[in-house]
């Protein structure tokens, strides 16, 4: 993909842009949202027309072994696309597909909510072809494509002297509706082995989850079967029900480690003999709760427009 899909512009509507680069000892995660499933604002206001594009929101956090270093989340109330459709930025950041295929996330921001300045840049050349867009539940508005399942990356932390080189993931989410009016919850996970990536999407209530394989032999996409028994699974110190253990496969990789947790979202990694897997837990309706939403605003810096 070398320009940027159109960005919503209904109430409710949302488009996000995830990566996430695991070099060495560090890991990191860059999100550009427009319509932020992160913001309390959009989520009180939508019943009365907000739009997508007064609620867009950058997210960049840092992690070494296992350990966050650095959170932001900037929420703007305006966004712009730039150069011939291909730049998207929001505040100071950016995020750019260029002719040749490579894809730049570049942030430049402020740790929420009262923190030092961050800046950070990913650069990712995929290795793959990205995988078709998915429907995540049947008749449902809500859609997923991995975009870079798997790629060289280099993720330089200008502000934390961080210069790695590692394997990267890109994908998108978007959605003609509020998540949680209709779809209440996710989880999912990417894996990275030695020569192959595996993205699976697991679902509520009954629907069969989604898998993405991405190797030396192309792009594959695929709706599973449901698994005949339940995988364990165990509540966080905020009662939210994460995965027990982390999986390629049938193999356990590891217990994962909590690298995010709140009431309704955590992010969980799992490392061992080459296996990396990172993904996240995500129960929107507790979202939506009052008391949540006023929490949610601790963990935000609302920005004026750029």
């Amino acid at each position: 993909m070398n320009a940027l899909p159109a960005l919503p512009d209904s109430p409710g509507a949302y488009r996000w842009f995830y990566a996430d680069v695991t070099a060495g000892e560090y890991s990191a995660v860059f999100i550009f949202m427009v319509g932020s499933l992160f913001s309390p604002r959009y989520s009180a206001r939508v019943k009365r027309g907000a739009l997508p594009l007064e609620h867009c929101a950058v997210n960049f956090a840092l992690y070494h072994r296992g350990v966050s270093r650095r959170w932001v989340l900037s929420e703007y109330p305006q966004a712009s696309v730039l150069r011939q459709g291909r730049e998207l930025r929001i505040g100071r950041s950016r995020l750019e597909y260029a002719p040749d295929g490579t894809v730049r996330m570049e942030v430049d921001e402020r740790c929420a909510p009262l923190g030092k300045a961050v800046r950070a840049r990913l650069v990712l050349e995929p290795q793959v072809p990205a995988a078709e867009e998915l429907q995540l539940v049947p008749g449902l508005p809500h859609f997923w494509r991995a975009l870079a399942p798997r790629a060289k990356a280099r993720l330089d932390v200008l502000s934390e002297d961080v210069s790695v080189e590692g394997i990267g993931y890109h994908d998108g989410n978007h959605g003609a509706e509020l998540l949680g009016a209709r779809l209440p919850r996710w989880h999912w996970a990417r894996v990275h082995g030695p020569e192959e990536t595996v993205v699976d999407y697991h679902l509520p209530d009954g629907v069969a989850p989604l898998r993405v394989t991405a190797g030396v032999l192309g792009t594959k996409s695929e709706r599973r079967p449901l698994l005949s028994e339940a995988r364990p699974t165990s509540l966080t110190g905020w009662g939210l029900r994460v995965p027990a253990q982390l999986y390629s496969g049938n193999t356990v990789v590891g217990t994962p480690r909590l690298l995010e947790s709140s009431p309704f979202y955590a992010r969980v990694e799992a490392r061992r003999d080459g296996l990396d897997v990172m993904g996240e837990v995500a129960d929107f309706r507790r979202f939506h709760s009052p008391f949540i939403r006023w929490m949610a605003h601790f963990r935000t810096r609302v920005e004026r427009a750029a």
